[in-house]
């Protein structure tokens, strides 16, 4: 089943290396941010059905970035997007941490190419 979902990174070379898992080996449409206020934006415009999300980023960090998102979409009476955060510093990043900031679950950086699709339709009860 094809799914669009919005990847937020700072960092190109991971979003270069993530779109192209998730549309080659999962045959999803991937939409890219590069900074949090423009995820919030494309999470907004109503075609992502979940979100990968850079954790540590300048300016508005992924947490902050959710929390601002939450916001809106409360303000705007929509429905919470889904949110897996992505970080290559899980420390500090429990469940109970990834709970409290509403997201659903996070992934490790590095991560596997291959098996990023998996692993995100894990979180999110894609299977």
């Amino acid at each position: 089943m094809s799914h669009t979902v919005v990847l937020v990174d700072d960092e190109p070379d991971i979003r270069e290396v993530a779109t192209m898992s998730l549309e080659a080996v999962a045959g999803w449409r991937v939409l890219g941010a590069s900074s949090g206020r423009e995820a919030i934006e494309l999470a907004l415009g109503g075609e992502a059905e979940a979100m990968l999300l850079d954790a540590m980023m300048p300016e508005l960090d992924g947490p902050a970035t959710l929390a601002e998102l939450r916001a809106r979409e409360q303000a705007e009476g929509r429905e919470p997007l889904p949110v897996i955060m992505l970080t290559a510093k899980t420390q500090g990043f429990g469940p109970a941490r990834v709970a409290e900031i509403g997201a659903q679950g996070l992934i490790a950086k590095p991560f596997d190419p291959m098996s990023l699709g998996t692993q995100v339709a894990k979180i999110l009860g894609w299977e």
